[in-house]
């Protein structure tokens, strides 16, 4: 008999190990696309850690603005660490299997991390609305204490809510023809869909995990910064106002650079089934992998007290 047949007759399979595609109707040249993906990776790495020493290293960035960015050059070494190891063992050495095991964890922290990115963000806005509108009380507001409670909270926001998700996946039925993932990790509308059964509960709880958290948080994100800008235009003169907004422009960039692959990866996933696998594979590609990359360039060049830390780090260690 051959193997396929005799799945047919298990009531409740579970496969071993996953194959991943890395990006679809491109295996002939994953060794070409893999240079690209190695150097963002790099700089990824790099500028973050740079920036989470800069911080500590640096006596006069030991402010609330400095350790909400450390959070999220933290959170962004975790969410490139994430999908880092098979992204790479794909393109480079064609390394394609993943364990059932190892997929679930992978896929717990990689949209966890993504959970409190989103989180991080918002607790920046709040950064921003405290200094513009009470900078006399910026410091007395966010102490170090409830920036430490801030964090802590953030981090059990992301683990509560994701937390049900792997053991949503193991409930299912999986088809032991649909092992193929479309990406070179696991992203949970991805896994979810080679199962052979009803998936309603896993789809509507997905849903509830990225209403209730990136939802939110671009909704607050949001009404900060109307309170940002009626505060801002209240101001006596120009340059006043100018200097205020100043002062979030790399937090609002951040903001983009993350949202909006993350809404467009989110509504592709829903609604884009016809949409080509190589163009789903890559928007989650610039989702996952591209704000790690950019917001230490964004950071590193908008912030002079941070280009100037990260520069006498360098001429330290040259």
């Amino acid at each position: 008999m051959h193997p396929s047949q005799s799945y047919e007759n298990i009531s409740f399979f579970q496969p071993p190990a996953f194959l991943m595609i890395g990006i679809p109707g491109m295996e002939t040249i994953h060794g070409w696309i893999s240079i690209p993906f190695s150097s963002m990776y790099a700089v990824a790495l790099t500028g973050n850690c740079l920036i989470l020493l800069a911080v500590r290293r640096t006596p006069s960035l030991h402010q609330p603005m400095y350790y909400f960015l450390s959070m999220l050059a933290l959170t962004d070494v975790g969410l490139a660490l994430s999908t880092l190891p098979t992204t790479l063992a794909v393109l480079w050495f064609d390394q394609r299997l993943i364990g059932f095991s190892a997929c679930l964890v992978q896929m717990f922290f990689l949209h966890s991390f993504s959970v409190v990115e989103s989180s991080v963000l918002l607790a920046m806005s709040f950064d921003c609305f405290v200094a513009i509108s009470n900078p006399l009380r910026y410091v007395a507001v966010l102490t170090n204490n409830v920036i430490i409670r801030i964090g802590l909270a953030i981090v059990a926001r992301a683990t509560l809510c994701l937390f049900p998700v792997p053991f949503l996946i193991k409930r299912l039925n999986f088809c032991p023809r649909k092992i193929l993932l479309s990406h070179s990790f696991c992203f949970h509308p991805d896994v979810m869909r080679r199962a052979c059964e009803d998936i309603t509960i896993n789809i509507h709880y997905g849903l509830y995990v990225v209403v209730s958290t990136g939802g939110i948080d671009s909704l607050f994100i949001f009404l900060s910064y109307t309170l940002i800008l009626c505060t801002a235009l209240g101001l006596a003169s120009p340059q006043e106002q100018l200097r205020a907004l100043n002062t979030c422009v790399s937090h609002i960039r951040a903001v983009f650079v993350f949202f909006i692959p993350g809404i467009t990866t989110s509504m592709i996933h829903r609604f884009g089934k016809h949409l080509p696998h190589t163009v789903r594979a890559l928007v989650a590609y610039v989702y996952l992998v591209v704000p790690p990359v950019l917001n230490p360039i964004i950071y590193s060049i908008k912030s002079k007290p941070i280009r100037e830390a990260m520069l006498r780090m360098l001429r330290q260690k040259g």
